[in-house]
């Protein structure tokens, strides 16, 4: 089975469908991920003490690109943390640990919502609440809830 990072390495045309943003978008998440990721590691360092060199222990399964991968595929396909697994040759166990940690790196990384940015400043809240009350919302019928109704 292909992994999905390597499906999108070669096929870079196919990461939006996959991941939800384009292959240069992708790479460019990767490289500021692996630079939080490098400060994380660094101020746990800092605190930690250590029984086993710097350098010794066992390494990680997925390295800082698979990871960012298997977030972002999680947040767009939602496979269960076993597919998850299988998909990047790691338990289910280790994919659910790596997308809790990156998805909480991502969350330092990426733009938080207009409304969490205006929260603390009424004027800006009103006026967002102003603009988005602007839009029009349709709502397809489909998706309303049906009532079905018995004849005895």
């Amino acid at each position: 089975m292909t992994s999905p990072l390597a499906r999108i390495e070669s096929h870079s045309q196919e990461a939006k469908r996959l991941i939800g943003i384009d292959y240069d978008q992708f790479l460019a998440l990767v490289n500021l991920a692996e630079k939080r990721h490098l400060e994380k590691r660094t101020e746990i360092e800092k605190n930690k003490i250590r029984i086993i060199a710097p350098g010794g222990g066992r390494k990680p399964d997925l390295s800082p690109k698979e990871g960012v991968c298997l977030c972002l595929l999680y947040l767009r396909q939602k496979p269960i943390f076993e597919i998850l697994g299988l998909l990047f040759d790691v338990s289910k166990t280790k994919a659910n640990d790596a997308f809790n940690y990156w998805v909480e790196i991502l969350r330092d990384i990426l733009p938080a919502s207009q409304i969490e940015e205006v929260e603390g400043n009424s004027e800006k809240y009103q006026e967002l609440r102003r603009i988005l009350g602007e839009y029009e919302l349709i709502v397809d019928s489909a998706e309303q809830a049906i009532f079905l109704t018995c004849r005895l």
